[in-house]
């Protein structure tokens, strides 16, 4: 299963993970995969604590940052993370109180809430492009971090020579064929091409179709990564066998022990329908794939106001979400979640994921190299 991608980068097999939590990037880059941590919502001080964590749990081995650096957002938002909250508009405000106090949603103590705004505001606050290279600057200060991935968009010139003089290798997600061809240009040596099915940001585009008009667009100067609906081993050898390097899977991970989410939300993800990940903005005011609830329905309706720019939307959003987890109101819960969600229907763990992961693979080379066979025998 080893690919040039791998000698690259130091890994043993092809298999990217993203995941904001440090547990999964520990446990899936031990097990010889490649974990890249997603680092957009964390403040600098966050992230270096997270870094710190990883580098002594991962064995010396290498491990990647993936930081969101918008083409289009609120210039306003370079503002210190204390005035972000005061430029939500209160017609806003209002419309996500009425949705969660119609439903009885509490008020969450003083004490959470403010830990809580906090965070959000702290984080949300760094997904500017200002924001992304205060994060870039703790990354690079962490030696095993040798790829980072920007997450919308190509890396601004000034990033893309600073990672390279580091030994750094640079990343790029994309939906579209040209959005490749961009980040070629732009020095980008990674491209991760996600199809629509995938969870988070994404485009209009599957993945079945997207990765060989990326392979065929970039040609074999650039690496490329299949995204979107992978969760078995029989999808990595048809990623490989549509030319790309390897697979980035994120919401595989989510229904692991080790993920981020707490006993309660992985019920929901767990009782989750494939046709349950749908693709909103009532999470960050651009199109993420997430759980459809009737707050990101309530959004939908023509009374529902226009969604705010980033990052404002996603601060608004975040604080109504915290208080339906403590709530644990699962017809309001929605979370980030690819097409795979309803192939997700027991809880497991980062390890016994990566085994099944490359017995699948194993298993589906072996139903190959039996139809070549047989193929052979009819021909002779």
């Amino acid at each position: 299963m080893k690919t040039p991608l791998c000698h690259q980068l130091g890994c043993e097999l092809p298999i990217f993970a993203f995941s904001h939590c440090r547990d999964v990037i520990v446990e899936v880059t031990k097990a010889g995969g490649f974990g890249v941590l997603g680092a957009s919502t964390f403040s600098p001080e966050q992230l270096e604590l997270e870094l710190k964590w990883i580098d002594d749990h991962v064995n010396g081995k290498p491990y990647g940052v993936d930081v969101l650096i918008p083409t289009a957002y609120d210039k306003s938002a370079e503002q210190s993370p204390d005035d972000l909250a005061r430029m939500i508009p209160q017609t806003h405000r209002d419309f996500m109180e009425n949705i969660l106090s119609n439903a009885n949603i509490p008020s969450l103590p003083e004490e959470d809430r403010q830990r809580i705004h906090k965070e959000i505001v702290d984080g949300r606050g760094n997904m500017t492009p200002d924001g992304a290279r205060r994060l870039l600057q703790v990354a690079l200060t962490h030696s095993q971090v040798k790829l980072v991935v920007s997450a919308l968009g190509s890396p601004p010139p000034d990033v893309v020579a600073d990672l390279k003089a580091r030994g750094v290798m640079v990343g790029a997600m994309c939906g579209k064929g040209e959005h490749a061809k961009r980040h070629q240009a732009a020095g980008v040596e990674l491209i991760v091409a996600q199809g629509t099915e995938a969870g988070g940001h994404t485009g209009d585009v599957a993945t079945m179709v997207l990765v060989p008009q990326v392979v065929q667009a970039v040609g074999s100067g650039v690496a490329v990564l299949a995204a979107g609906g992978i969760a078995k081993g029989s999808q990595i050898v048809a990623s490989l066998a549509l030319g790309a390097q390897g697979v980035w899977c994120g919401t595989l991970w989510l229904a692991t022990r080790e993920s981020e989410l707490d006993p309660f939300e992985r019920s929901v993800l767990l009782a989750a329908k494939t046709e349950d990940a749908v693709r909103r903005k009532a999470r960050t005011g651009k199109h993420v794939r997430m759980l459809k609830s009737e707050m990101s329905e309530a959004w939908e309706k023509d009374d529902a106001p226009d969604y705010l720019p980033t990052p404002l939307q996603g601060i608004l959003y975040n604080e109504a979400h915290a208080r339906v987890v403590k709530a644990k109101r699962k017809e309001l819960y929605s979370f980030p979640a690819g097409q795979v969600v309803g192939m997700l229907n027991e809880e497991t763990t980062v390890k016994q994921v990566m085994v099944q992961l490359q017995e699948e693979y194993l298993e589906t080379m072996d139903r190959l190299h039996q139809l070549s066979a047989m193929n052979g025998e009819d021909e002779s």
